[in-house]
């Protein structure tokens, strides 16, 4: 019960007051990102500096594991390298299929509460969304077909 509660203090403080959600006019890379199925919808932007995402936003509408995995998205890879980001992001997809172990989670740090999405089908894409449009800007696929197994 203390972990569900956990759960829900994280989402519900990330999805009422994401830090991350703003307009990021100097960004170097920018992409929309749509769930069709629900009607999440983030516009992501990073600013990359030799190779380091040095400042990240999204802005859009969704519902709260959109917004809030977004949010926790960014807290991750802002001050990484790109192949850190994208590792992360191979990780998250990794958790959201129940294929994670317990040291590579810890890398996800607060991102990995969102670990029982995985039993619930309907809201994995919701939870994927700005971690699968970061991928999509830095031109790679996570294997959509396997990520409701």
């Amino acid at each position: 019960m203390a972990l569900n509660t956990f759960y829900n203090e994280i989402l519900t403080e990330h999805n009422a007051h994401p830090f991350h959600k703003h307009d990021l006019p100097d960004a170097d890379m920018e992409l929309r990102g749509v769930n069709p199925s629900c009607g999440d919808d983030i516009t992501l932007k990073l600013k990359v500096e030799d190779g380091v995402i040095t400042d990240g936003a999204f802005t859009g509408d969704g519902c709260a594991i959109s917004q809030a995995s977004a949010d926790m998205m960014l807290d991750l890879i802002i001050g990484k390298s790109k192949d850190e980001a994208i590792h992360l992001a191979e990780l998250f997809m990794k958790m959201i299929r129940s294929k994670i172990t317990p040291e590579e989670k810890d890398e996800l740090e607060e991102a990995g509460i969102l670990e029982d999405i995985s039993h619930m089908p309907a809201r994995v894409k919701c939870a994927v969304l700005g971690w699968r449009t970061m991928g999509t800007m830095f031109h790679v696929d996570f294997d959509e077909d396997s990520e409701e197994d």
